[in-house]
Order: structure tokens, then sequence, then C-alpha cells
């Protein structure tokens, strides 16, 4: 993944440019400060279902990317305890999506995410919202 509109640094930076399965997929970070995160992805072929359009999981999936990274961009490691997703407009192969997190709420222990998936037309197909515990230590940064 790029770094270039990363303006997170050192450790944490790297640790999330290497998360390796959004790497495998070819997930891009396309903007990443504290509390807030925009990543894209290009559909192709093999990310289709058995009607032709965009698996669900591959939506999923550049939604939980963005919550992901996110939700850990301020240094404090965070796991997703739950993630809803409402899936708005069909998406096929060729369509770049892009999936923005925003921090809605941060406490000490949790952490509560609006995720939005765009294509590259600025459609809305799919809306989320996740929560995160945050762990007591810190990212080395």
């Amino acid at each position: 993944m790029s770094d270039e509109h990363v303006t997170l640094s050192g450790e944490l930076k790297e640790w999330l440019l290497n998360d390796p399965f959004p790497r495998l997929l070819g997930v891009e970070i396309v903007e990443l400060k504290p509390g807030y995160s925009r990543v894209r992805l290009k559909v192709t072929e093999q990310m289709t279902n058995i009607h032709g359009i965009t698996h669900g999981g591959v939506i999923f999936t550049v939604a939980d990317v963005a919550f992901g990274t996110a939700s850990n961009s301020r240094g404090v490691p965070a796991v997703g305890i739950n993630m809803n997703i409402s899936y708005l407009k069909k998406s096929t192969p060729g369509d770049e999506l892009v999936a923005t997190a925003r921090e809605e709420n941060l406490t000490r222990h949790t952490g509560l995410y609006r995720i939005t998936v765009e294509n590259q037309r600025g459609e809305l197909v799919a809306v989320a919202s996740g929560l995160v515990y945050r762990q007591n230590r810190q990212k080395e940064t």
C-alpha cells in the first residue's frame, strides 16, 4: 500500500500499511489520519458472486479495512467487536470502490465509526457502522 497520503509516522504507519489481507486483495490507502481513513479497491471478475455483481464480502472487506485503519490510527490497538452493513446499490467488475471511515465517538475503551462505500461515480453502494474495543497499550509512533 502507498504511504503518500498517510499523516501518521514511524512504526504505526508501517504497521497499518503492511496488513496482509488488504494487500492480497489490492486495497490501497488513499488517506489516513487520526480517526479517519479512506481506502479504495478496483473490483475484478474474481470478486463477483453468482449474479455477476460484486460479492457482498468484498464490499464488507473494503469497509472493514477503512474501519480498521481509522480505529487503529491513534496508536492504541483496537479490535472490532461489532460491525453492521447495509448494501444500497450493486457494484460490478471495473468499479472502483472507495470506503471512508470517520470516528463518531471515542472513549478510553471503545470507538464508534461510520463507514460509507461509494463507487467511482460517487454513488453510495453501502453504509456501515463499527464498534471497536481499544486496548490500554500504545503502539509506538
